[in-house]
């Protein structure tokens, strides 16, 4: 029973928990373009809901911001024994959307409304040595976030969101020799709420901050596997995991050099030691895997450039630290590490009401080792992931 214990662990937590330790910032608009920078505190669209709904109160007229992306990647995870079949990429593309809307109801107030997607993945390991206990495994969230926004005097603005956040997770294994797969489903909703604050420092600088609680998704899964290594028991695992997304909070300026140039750049700390993993029950046993886990800081640099009044071309830099306090035991889906973002965009305006951008990034990450299961220890050698995206905005 130890020995079912510490396979399911080490496989099915990390199945459970990827979707939270890989949030991102990318959300199908311009902040794609410059890694993030200035998020808290550039308030450019209607998307600032999301990053920090105080800049509503920049956004004098009604304004639609919306959005398509696509992330792909290739995260190999490579066996240890050579005589097993290794998954090799196990990323698979990744559709995302997103809307915002903005209106002005009074002189200081205003109202919005967001509906987005910024964290999940879906991944396939195919057919390989470990497919009895997972082959693929895909989580999704979507976030409602109405919000409000108050200006309080020229320098200083104050913002608002609450979140309903829905969550779907499938799991999907081989159930026998004969590649029969068996999947299973969930789905929850979760509350979370955001906070904002926006400051005019100087004519030509602005500082934003922005607060954002946990999120907590309950899934509840049965499953059946048999085990590689004992393949005539079958063992019932009757799981219970908990994923959850950090509270973390955002410090962003701008500085406008000119009419021409613009610097931005951030930091950023987001709470994953306060549970650091799902929990999970096999056997009725609780795991305890607290201690796997610790805060990520992030950082951003991005700089803007408008050669004429048609034109906005951006570009930025991120680092984002491991969320692991080791790297030579990571989960088996989520070979996540420290991560650098380099990305380039541009917008270009259409009319005086609305303009049209593309946005790519690249997101290198630390390699890692798996250590658990033993019998599928492996490694990921320099993973990476890239997104591809365009939005549109139109003032009404």
């Amino acid at each position: 029973m130890q020995k079912t214990a510490l396979i399911c662990s080490g496989l099915l937590y990390c199945s459970f928990s990827h979707a939270s330790a890989l949030y991102f910032y990318e959300i199908a608009t311009e902040d794609t373009a410059l890694a993030g920078a200035g998020q808290a505190a550039r308030a450019q669209d209607a998307s600032t809901i999301v990053t920090n709904p105080a800049g509503m109160t920049r956004l004098s007229q009604p304004t639609f911001t919306g959005g398509l992306q696509v992330m792909g990647g290739d995260i190999d995870y490579q066996l240890d024994n050579s005589g097993k079949q290794s998954p090799g990429n196990v990323m698979n593309l990744f559709p995302n959307a997103s809307g915002f809307y903005s209106q002005k109801i009074s002189d200081n107030l205003f109202a919005g409304l967001g509906l987005y997607g910024n964290y999940g993945l879906g991944i396939d390991f195919g057919n390989w040595a470990g497919d009895r206990l997972i082959d693929k495994s895909t989580m999704v969230a979507m976030t409602l976030s109405p919000s409000m926004a108050w200006q309080v005097n020229q320098r200083l603005s104050v913002g608002a969101s609450i979140n309903l956040n829905y969550g779907f997770l499938s799991l999907t294994r081989n159930v026998n020799d004969n590649d029969n797969d068996e999947t299973e489903k969930d789905h929850d909703w979760a509350m979370s709420y955001r906070l904002g604050l926006l400051m005019q420092l100087t004519d030509q600088t602005r500082a934003g901050i922005t607060w954002n609680s946990k999120t907590d998704y309950d899934f509840n899964i049965d499953a059946k596997a048999r085990l590689p290594t004992e393949p005539n028991q079958e063992y019932h695992l009757p799981l219970s995991a908990q994923v959850r997304a950090p509270q973390q909070i955002m410090l962003s300026l701008v500085h406008d050099i000119n009419k021409q140039w613009s610097v931005m750049g951030d930091v950023g700390w987001q709470d994953w030691s306060q549970f650091g993993a799902p929990r999970i029950v096999v056997a009725d046993r609780k795991l305890d895997n607290n201690s796997r886990m610790k805060d990520t800081w992030h950082t951003a640099l991005g700089i803007q450039y408008r050669p004429t009044d048609l034109w906005r071309l951006n570009a930025g830099i991120a680092f984002d630290s491991s969320p692991y306090r080791d790297q030579s035991d990571v989960a088996v889906t989520l070979p996540t590490g420290d991560e650098w973002r380099f990305a380039s965009g541009a917008q270009y305006q259409l009319s005086a009401a609305s303009n049209i951008g593309v946005a790519v990034e690249y997101l290198h990450m630390q390699s890692s080792k798996v250590q658990s299961p033993a019998a599928l220890a492996g490694s990921y050698d320099s993973p990476s992931l890239w997104f591809a995206s365009v939005n549109y905005s139109y003032q009404f």
